[in-house]
């Protein structure tokens, strides 16, 4: 349990850097920006890896009753997130998380403007309720309150970089998923970045449904369906 918490807290200071202006403008400086993602992006997944790592050897405390039916929530919120996370990860957005620069949103940005944070709470809420044990509300529930946690940081952190930009970079989008569709800000849209998104998603998916997921976690979703 101490080896979980110690990687959940490497995991949470690491993505904590983008949130620190100063910090994340001297390593770029240093290291250039190519060099400064490249390795980042290593590091994150190491940090990730060793997560899950340490939450694998955590013994099994049921906290709540499983149903079937709650496995349903998984196979729908989890490849949601990914597509989320893929999709905000390689779009142009100057008002959230992304890896890419400029100034024209992608289209994913007209869904929500936080499309990495929400993917992550979509998948960490999709996979906490139909496991229902100690070591699953540590994980997820942690990914999850990172996750809800860094919206409205990220919010006020933009909103005081563009002063009185604010409003007209947000006009045709919206914090909360679908928000500005179904109001009618803004009509839906599709571009290269989300069509590759999605494409990635049904392999991710494919691939944990046929084996994937048994092999890396000890665990087949396929049991529960």
């Amino acid at each position: 349990m101490i080896e979980l918490l110690a990687a959940l807290a490497l995991f949470v200071a690491l993505h904590s850097i983008p949130a620190v202006p100063s910090v994340r403008s001297k390593l770029v400086a240093a290291m250039g920006r190519p060099s400064y993602f490249g390795v980042y992006s290593l590091v994150s997944l190491a940090a990730l890896g060793w997560v899950f790592h340490a939450a694998l050897m955590v013994d099994y405390i049921p906290l709540w009753d499983t149903a079937p039916w709650q496995a349903h929530m998984t196979f729908l919120a989890a490849p949601l997130g990914v597509f989320f996370v893929l999709a905000g990860l390689c779009s142009v957005n100057p008002l959230s998380i992304s890896v890419r620069q400029g100034e024209k949103a992608g289209a994913i940005v007209t869904i929500t403007r936080h499309p990495v944070l929400w993917g992550f709470l979509f998948w960490s809420a999709g996979h906490l309720v139909p496991n229902g044990d100690l070591r699953s509300l540590i994980l997820f529930g942690g990914f999850a309150l990172f996750s809800l946690g860094g919206i409205p940081m990220i919010e006020k952190r933009v909103r005081k970089r563009l002063g009185s930009g604010w409003a007209e970079a947000t006009a045709r989008t919206s914090s909360i998923p679908f928000a500005a569709l179904l109001s009618g800000k803004v009509r839906p849209a599709f571009d290269a970045p989300m069509l590759v998104a999605a494409a990635l998603t049904g392999l991710i998916t494919w691939w944990l449904l046929a084996g994937g997921h048994a092999a890396l976690f000890g665990a087949d979703p396929m049991l529960y369906m």
